[in-house]
């Protein structure tokens, strides 16, 4: 033995050394196809023999060019998946011992295993002698090279060591069998990172753990929860491009190798869990002894380890008490037919029965009764393996044999060239797969008795047997195409939500299935790609985009009232701006952000789920505001135009005004400041003399004097100028005559001031004039001088005295800023030096206008008043007109078009989104585009064509000769015909491309018969006979011909027809009304907005104009139901172009809330000062159909509309108006001098206040206030002649604020004629104190309330202004100027005006309707099409609102339905037999409906033509369904039952799973004891479901009965289950007893067996216990039958017993509780009759104390309550 393993060591490493260097070395990485390939050294002897010996030289190797994947490894655990390359493969075992093997299953070397029970491993090698030394060796190094590939080299440590462990010396190991320590090796670099990744599969299925490594017993026992397991999953190092697989090493170079498993959990085992037992079955026998049985069904199949499901059959002898007759307990036989064999060419022998009949007469089954273990596929679980593929399913089945252990390997693949049976690698076999090869089939016939056995073929055969053979077609599989290429993946980019991508590729059907082949396979395969997508780029992104906002429109806000009273071109104020919104793709953020990119729109759905922007705003126009002036200052002297250049007598005189406020922004836009009026005799400058202060008396001290004036010359602004500007006017006097009043003189005061003038102007009827006036204030004495007379005493003098036409400037609007090449500025330097914009001209229109006439001629007006009719402006940027590009061409329809069609069409648009300004360049005329489809291919025209039918086919003869059954060469058999397919010129073509484009396949087989003797003959059919019109038939005949007329069966009609009728052809259609009518549908708007659909916003529409797009006339339709005279639905073209019924609709407009106007304005809240105006509106008539609602009412139905201005109440609107006194009158009685106290008077008359000039006419007296009116009469003085004579006084002195009575104030007057000597003048001043509100008053300001927001009458809503008026008034309430609050100083803090916002009436703005979808359906009476809007704009403050319907439908027109329709199992038929093996049949029906079919029985049989190509997977599989019935004493299972609900794992009522199970199983029905080891095996299968529970298990017991209850497992949702632990469910360990068992037993009066199993005592009974803890007796418990009483013990014999009395009193106790623990009946009586019992005491105790009668007086009548009432249903 020694000696033999070093030797085999050597040999085996000389093996792996020299291919590791031929893989690693000699070997290029790849072959010109892509492909590794790699040389496999075999020893001569294991190369080309299967024997060896062991002495072949280990230097004679033989190379095998075998194909590898890339840098394949001979590496542990590198050999699972390369099992087999190519001849010859390399088994690896976990000691590293190699081996070669073939195929065949020959393995070599082998016996070295068994040679040696030294296990081998990788670090230690085999010892060398006694002493125990052998080599240890350290794991491998990193690759080292100068290169990456193949030239690196690997080292590692070799040492020498004891068996101990301890090293020593390399010379103490056996130097042949050192280890190397370098090796040749693969560099890898770090550029191979993109190379070769980790390529992960799927975590597996969770597997349960056994207890040890080498136990494989499940761990069921102690599971609470859940269960340990354990998931694994492959981990592979790949190749990135072409997914080959490589070494570990290499990616464990990148990276660490994922873990290949994990831990998990499985839930606890779940048994078998079944229904209750049905009942009894009737038995079996009428008469003797006979068998019941009865069934269950399983509702949970056993998971998880779980036990396995019991018997779901019980069986039981049943006896008659009637015997049976004599003879009645024979057998009987029955005949019973077997299934029909798989269809065979008569040269292949059938080897089953070989043709013939046999008769078994024993039982060779010895099945016994269990379920075998099924397992779970994705459709059905079933308890059975089928090697065959799945018909239904959706993949090919894998034939290779380690993925697919049902299919095995096939030795020698030269002999299956296509292991896939789908795929046709040869095209001639395209054409040659189509022809049809007939066959035939047998079936087993036997005779049965009634216990089961077979019995003698005679005994049920009589004349006519059954049929033993028969013709068939010889089935062949469906054949496709090989796959075509990969797509490129969906997935091209990173999205964000990481989903992976999916690539498709396909193939096509070459051969279809006949005969019971093989279904075609899925033609379409789907698989992911780029999963995780790090080196995709980024994915575009979308956005929207918006246009410019359009115009300001405030036309829109305005109600249908007011739109009839408003000019809409002047409106201004608050509107509404509209935009349009596209969907974008957001350009590259490497592109340069000069560049301003404009995206061209795509579709809409690419923005779907980010928020729309804004499509609608709100806007306000500015409002032309009105300039606020000052009054007009008075007329000016007559000037020149030009007082520089002062030309001719004619001037002007000139008023001015100057501008208090203007607009923001529009200084220039004030109306005139300055009037002018034609005048003569113009001066620019004038003298201007102002008398002096004092005469000067010439000779003594009174007299004649003089007065020297101050002479100036000035202009006309009062300013002092050069006194030679004066020298054209003649110079006024320096000196002018005075005189002092000498003592006796009379004695004149001063003249009053001047009255304002009469008249504004002169005309030629009246002229202006003032006044003013003087008094005598001392008569003269004798010898002085006397006074002027009284004319002298008055003065009058013209004023205002120019005509009345008066001439003004007017300006109009400037104009548009213009280019202008005359105007001398440097052009793009602003006025304050900054470089902007080019500098253009402003003009405007200038007009002399004439006062309430109109324009005149400009010399009318004074030139140098002339407004500037031109001025520098800037001129704006130029902005061109911006459009995106044109969108892509929307697709065509199908890349091939039927010949004969209109040519589909295409379009595109673009969308504008900066209009042009300020002359930029206009838009295109051309936003929208269509053209027809580019030349799109005609679809290609393929047929079918079919060829002659061939004889018909019975079943050979030889066959019929062995069977039995008629020997003649007649029958029924099959006849077919060929079939080819063709081009549109008559070419043969590929098959595939008639399955694709020529519709249904003709029928290539027919059922034929060979007439027998015995047959019946009949002649051919007759022609048809003719029609007589519509809704006839039609017939033909024929007739029988030989012996076949006195045949009794020949003339039976139902078997032999001789006359058939058919309805004739008819063209003529009804058609009628179908369903409901469609919602009014109004015409849309022609233009290209219609066609866009979307991108209509309906910008620039009024709300008139959008009004008459929701309300009008319009059309609504209803379905057109068109039949044939048969009453099956036809196309509708048959009966109407459109399919439609029309009718005129109307859509009510929507009519807003009206009011009335407005009410007149109320009286000024202040009587005095400033205060508000109301007025207000009523409501007339309410909104309708959604118009504008009306706003808030109040009680009376008076709308909550007003409107409040500021209003200035004339505290005085009439006042006393006092003419001058007249002269003091003093009556002398002789003729002394006039002088003394006199009396004088004056006129007091009622005026207007404010009433200016001696001429306003008085009112009437009573409208003046009688209080205020000052006295027409008074005491006057007149001084003496001697007397010192004083003028009148002066104005008081203004007292100083705050009112003091400290302070004083004064007034002075002076002296104008001195007295007589010795007598002195009267005081010269007089002062009196300051009295607050007498002598001194305080003012201060007072505002009124503001206003409510008054907007600009063009205007609707948005920015205006509100006020409020400011009053001075004085300390005592009095209401006085502004002016005298002025003259005080003080100051206004409060603001009069500011701005506010009236919110504006937006009403609901909605997008245009989209297009029309599609048809819901593509045929029937279901179909509608849908079109929708959206909201842009929601309705806000009396808006109108939003319409409701969003939405409109219409029903699509009815086209036929054509269905294959299946019909309906038969039950199942046995042909020829009594029972056995049978077909349960459905038909397969072309039927025409409606649409709403099945839900009514419209579906009626057309022909099978229009309904084009059947379905390939309803094949005859799915039209002929095998079933059997049962013989007499056959053992036979149970249909189906029904599926159990849904249900799912759970744990403590959470679910482990989203998908549930579904159970049914068949049981086992024994009808015959003798017959029961034939029976067959019970079966269920499971099914996934959707929508499963959690269903819970409970035992649950009926009441006790005699200490006997039933007891049940129920589960959660009421179904009744077996409870015993096998089958699930509930426990036993927690099952309720069933009987109640007491030791010793309960034999107590009043006693009875508890569950606990001890004696106690019944309810009302309390139990007395001995010492021992027994039942001594049962003692009726006092009061409540609950409440237990104490437990006494005794151990006397004799137990005392209750009384009578006790007996008696303890009935009659009064206790409030019951026995049940409820308060009783009593207790409530007693207490309610306490309660009125109290209620009557203190009724008694309040009557002595009830107060007197008081005497009724008749009540004042009541007022009755008025309500207005108007009709109105919200009142």
């Amino acid at each position: 033995m020694e000696e033999v393993i070093p030797s085999l060591r050597r040999l085996l490493w000389d093996i792996s050394q020299s291919c590791v260097q031929s893989l690693t070395e000699d070997t290029p990485l790849h072959d010109a196809s892509g492909d590794r390939q790699g040389c496999v050294c075999l020893p001569s002897a294991l190369a080309n023999d299967n024997s060896w010996d062991g002495t072949s030289d280990r230097t004679s190797n033989t190379c095998q060019s075998v194909e590898r994947n890339d840098w394949q490894s001979t590496g542990s655990g590198e050999e699972e998946g390369k099992k087999s390359i190519g001849r010859s493969m390399i088994l690896k075992d976990d000691s590293g011992v190699s081996a070669w093997t073939r195929p065949d299953g020959h393995h070599l070397l082998l016996f070295l295993l068994s040679l040696t029970a030294i296990r081998v491993h990788s670090d230690i090698d085999f010892p060398k002698d006694s002493q125990h030394f052998s080599w240890k060796t350290g794991q491998w190094g990193r690759c080292l090279g100068e290169e990456c590939g193949s030239g690196g080299t690997q080292t590692r440590m070799v040492w020498c060591v004891h068996a101990e462990g301890w090293t020593t010396h390399h010379s103490n190991c056996p130097q042949a069998d050192k280890p190397e320590g370098q090796r040749h090796c693969f560099k890898v670099c770090e550029w191979h990172q993109h190379l070769f990744e980790w390529e992960v599969s799927e975590w597996g299925a969770c597997l349960l753990v056994p207890y040890f490594s080498d136990e494989l017993k499940l761990q069921t026992a102690e599971c609470v929860t859940a269960q340990h397991g354990i998931q694994r999953r492959r981990v592979q190092c790949s190749h990135t491009n072409n997914r080959t697989l490589v070494t570990s090493r290499i990616c464990e170079f990148f990276s660490q190798k994922p873990s290949g498993e994990q831990a998990c959990l499985i839930p606890c085992p779940q048994d078998c869990v079944v229904s209750l037992f049905t009942s009894w079955s009737s038995c079996s026998r009428s008469c003797g002894v006979g068998l019941q049985h009865r069934t269950r069904h399983i509702l949970a199949t056993p998971m998880y380890g779980g036990a396995s499901c019991p018997n779901l059959t019980q069986t039981r002898t049943c006896s008659n008490i009637t015997p049976c007759p004599l003879g009645e307990g024979e057998f009987h036989y029955s005949l019973k037919v077997g299934v029909w064999s798989e269809c065979r060419l008569p040269l292949q022998r059938g080897v089953w029965l070989n043709g013939r009949t046999m008769v078994d007469f024993s039982s060779n089954s010895k099945k016994k009764n269990t379920v075998k273990r099924h397992t779970q596929s994705f459709h059905h679980d079933q308890h059975y393996l089928d090697p065959k593929p799945d018909p239904n399913s959706d993949t090919i089945p894998d034939t290779n044999p380690d993925l697919n252990p049902n299919l095995k390997p096939d030795t020698n693949s030269d002999l299956n060239p296509n292991p896939n049976p789908y795929l046709s690698p040869d095209p001639d076999l395209k054409r040659k797969a189509w022809d049809i090869e007939v066959g035939y089939q047998t079936r087993q016939v036997r005779c049965t008795r009634s216990d089961g056995k077979n019995a003698m073929l005679s005994l049920c055969t009589h004349d006519d047997g059954p049929l033993t053979f028969q013709s068939c077609v010889m089935p062949k599989d469906c054949i496709a195409s090989n796959w075509s290429s990969w797509s490129p993946c969906s997935k091209t980019c990173r999205a964000v939500d990481l989903s992976p991508g999916f690539r498709i590729r396909t193939r096509r059907v070459t051969q279809i299935s006949i005969g019971g082949g093989r279904e075609c396979p899925a033609q379409e395969e789907k698989e992911a790609c780029n999963i995780i997508g790090d080196l995709l780029p980024n994915c575009p992104r979308y956005v929207w985009r918006t246009t410019d906002w359009g115009e300001c429109l405030v036309a829109s806000l305005l109600s249908q009232q007011d739109r009839k009273l408003v000019d809409a071109s002047v409106l201004c104020g608050g509107g509404l701006q509209t935009r349009d919104t596209y969907c974008v793709q957001v350009p590259n953020t490497s592109a340069p952000r000069h560049r301003k990119e404009v995206s061209r729109p795509v579709s809409r759905r690419l923005c779907a789920g980010m928020e729309l922007p804004t499509a609608v705003q709100p806007c306000s126009l500015l409002c032309p505001e009105a300039c606020l002036f000052s009054p007009w200052g008075p007329w000016g002297p007559c000037l020149h135009d030009n007082c520089l250049e002062a030309q001719g007598r004619k001037g002007f005189r000139q008023r001015r005004r100057v501008v208090l406020w203007s607009p923001p922004g529009s200084p220039d836009s004030c109306v005139h400041l300055v009037e002018s009026i034609p005048c003569e005799e113009p001066a620019c400058y004038l003298w201007q003399s102002q008398p002096g202060a004092l005469c000067v008396p010439s000779k003594g001290g009174c007299g004649p004097g003089i007065m020297v004036n101050t002479v100036l010359c000035v202009n006309t602004q009062g300013m002092e100028v050069s006194s030679v500007l004066c020298q054209d006017s003649p110079t006024p006097p320096l000196e002018a005559a005075c005189e002092v009043a000498c003592l006796g003189d009379c004695v004149v005061g001063s003249w009053s001031p001047w009255s304002s003038c009469s008249n504004s102007c002169s005309t030629k009827n009246a002229e202006g004039r003032q006044r003013r006036t003087r008094t005598v204030l001392a008569l003269p004495g004798e010898g002085g001088r006397a006074c002027p007379a009284g004319p002298a005493l008055e003065e009058w003098k013209p004023c205002n005295n120019h005509p009345c036409m008066v001439f003004y400037w007017e300006a109009l609007v400037w104009g548009p800023c213009m280019e202008d090449a005359a105007l001398s500025l440097n052009g793009s330097i602003l006025w304050n030096g900054t470089t902007t914009c080019a500098v253009g001209a402003q003009s405007r229109k200038v007009t002399c206008m004439k006062m309430n006439a109109g324009q005149v001629i400009p010399k009318r007006c004074p030139d140098s008043a002339r407004p500037k009719n031109i001025r520098p402006c800037l001129l704006p940027l130029k902005k061109d007109c911006v459009v995106t590009p044109f969108s892509e061409w929307t697709a065509c329809p199908s890349p091939c078009q039927p010949a004969n069609v209109t040519a589909a069409r295409q379009s595109r648009y673009r969308t504008i989104i900066h209009r042009p300004a300020h002359g930029g360049q206009e838009c295109p005329d051309t936003l929208y585009e269509e053209r027809e489809c580019e030349s799109l291919p005609v679809c290609p025209v393929y047929r079918w064509k079919t060829h002659k039918w061939q004889a018909c086919t019975l079943v050979p003869d030889s066959v019929r000769l062995g069977m039995a059954g008629p020997v003649e060469a007649c029958g029924n058999g099959l006849e077919t015909r060929g079939l080819s397919c063709v081009g549109e010129d008559d070419r043969p073509a590929d098959m595939a491309q008639c399955l694709q484009w020529a519709g249904a396949v003709p029928d290539r087989v027919w059922e034929c018969r060979v007439p027998c003797p015995e047959d019946c003959t009949l002649s051919a059919w007759s022609k048809f006979s003719e029609c007589l019109g519509c809704g006839g038939s039609r017939s033909r005949k024929r007739f029988l011909t030989g012996r076949s007329k006195k045949k009794g069966r020949c003339l039976r009609a139902e078997l032999y027809p001789l006359v058939e009728m058919e309805a004739c052809p008819c063209d003529n259609f009804l058609s009628r009304p179908y369903g409901n009518w469609s919602s009014c549908i109004l015409p849309e708007s022609p233009g290209p907005s219609a066609m866009l659909g979307w991108r209509g916003k309906g910008e620039g529409l009024t709300e008139a104009q959008r009004e008459a797009r929701e309300c009008g006339q319009g059309l609504r339709y209803r379905a057109l139901l068109c039949l044939d005279q048969q009453e099956q639905v036809v196309s509708h073209t048959l009966c109407s172009d459109s399919g439609y019924v029309e009718e005129v609709c109307h859509i009510p407009c929507p009519l807003d809330c009206k009011l009335s106007d407005w009410s007149a304005w109320t009286p000024c809240s202040a009587p005095c000062g400033g205060g508000l105006k109301i007025r207000s509106k009523w409501l007339r008539e309410k909104a309708f159909n959604g118009g504008r609602p009306c706003p808030e009412l109040d009680l009376r139905n008076q709308a909550q509309v007003y409107e409040a201005m500021p209003c200035h109440s004339q505290c005085k609107q009439y006042e006393w108006r006092a003419e001058p006194w007249s002269m003091c009158t003093i009556n002398t009685v002789d003729e002394l001098p006039a002088c003394g106290e006199g009396v004088q008077s004056r006129k007091i008359r009622c005026v207007r206040t404010g009433a200016e000039g001696a001429h306003e006419p008085s009112k009437d007296d009573s409208l003046c206030d009688q209080k205020e009116i000052p006295p027409g009469a008074q005491t006057c003085f007149l001084p003496c002649p001697e007397e010192c004579v004083m003028s009148n006084w002066g104005q008081w002195s203004t007292c100083p604020l705050p009112c003091d009575s400290g302070m004083l104030r004064n007034r002075t007057r002076q002296v104008l004629r001195l007295p007589a000597p010795g007598i002195s003048c009267p005081e010269h001043t007089q002062m009196e104190a300051c009295l607050l509100n007498s002598t001194c008053f305080s003012y201060h300001y007072n505002v009124s309330a503001w206003s409510t927001c008054q907007l600009n009458e063009n205007a609707v809503c948005g920015p205006g202004s509100r006020s409020r008026l400011l009053d001075c008034v004085r300390s005592d309430g009095k209401v006085v100027g502004l002016s005298v609050c002025e003259e005080f100083g003080l100051v206004n803090e409060e603001m009069l005006a500011g701005s506010c916002m009236v919110d504006c009436p937006v009403s609901c703005v909605l997008s245009d309707w989209s297009p029309w979808s599609e048809c819901s359906h593509t045929c029937g009476n279901q179909g509608q099409t849908m079109r929708f809007r959206t909201i842009l704009q929601q309705a806000h403050d009396e808006g109108r609102p939003c319409p409701p319907l969003l939405s409109q439908t219409k029903p699509c027109p009815i086209r036929p339905c054509y269905t294959w329709l299946l019909g309906d199992r038969t039950p199942c038929t046995v042909e020829g037999a009594v029972c056995g093996e049978g077909v349960r049949r459905r038909n397969l029906t072309c039927v025409v409906h409606e649409g709403d079919w099945p839900t009514t029985s419209s579906a009626k049989a057309v022909d099978e033509g229009l309904c084009g190509g059947r379905l390939w997977r309803e094949s005859e599989q799915d039209l002929l369904l095998p079933c059997s019935i049962p013989c007499p004493g056959d053992c036979h299972l149970t249909d189906w039952s029904s599926w159990s609900s849904c249900q799912l794992t759970c744990l403590e009522g959470r679910s482990f799973e989203t998908t549930g199970r579904q159970a049914r199983s068949r049981a086992v029905v024994v009808t015959v004891l003798e017959n029961l080891d034939n029976c067959p095996q019970q079966v269920f299968e499971t099914r996934p479901c959707k929508g499963g529970r959690c269903h819970s298990y409970e035992w649950r017991a009926s009441g006790w009965n005699d200490n006997e209850r039933a007891v049940w497992c129920q589960r959660s949702d009421g179904v009744n289950v077996t409870g015993f632990t096998v089958t699930g469910g509930c426990f036993l360990h927690n099952r309720p007893t069933t009987v109640r068992h007491c030791h010793p037993p309960c034999t107590k009066p009043f006693s009875h067996c508890t569950p606990s199993g001890v004696c106690g005592c019944e309810k009302g009974y309390t139990e007395v216990m001995t010492t021992h803890g027994f039942l001594d007796y049962c003692t009726k418990t006092p009061g409540a039958d609950t409440k237990k009483a104490d437990v006494k013990t005794s151990s006397g014999r004799l137990k005392p017993g209750p009384s009578q009395a006790q007996d008696l009193f303890s009935e009659w106790s009064l206790r409030p509780v019951g026995p049940d623990g409820r308060v009783k009946f009593w207790v409530y009586g007693v207490t309610a009759g306490g309660f009125i019992l109290i209620l009557l005491i203190i009724a008694l105790l309040f009557l002595p104390c009830k107060p007197p009668k008081m005497k009724k007086t008749a009540s004042p009548p009541q007022k009755p309550l008025t309500l207005a009432y108007d009709g109105d249903a919200d009142m």
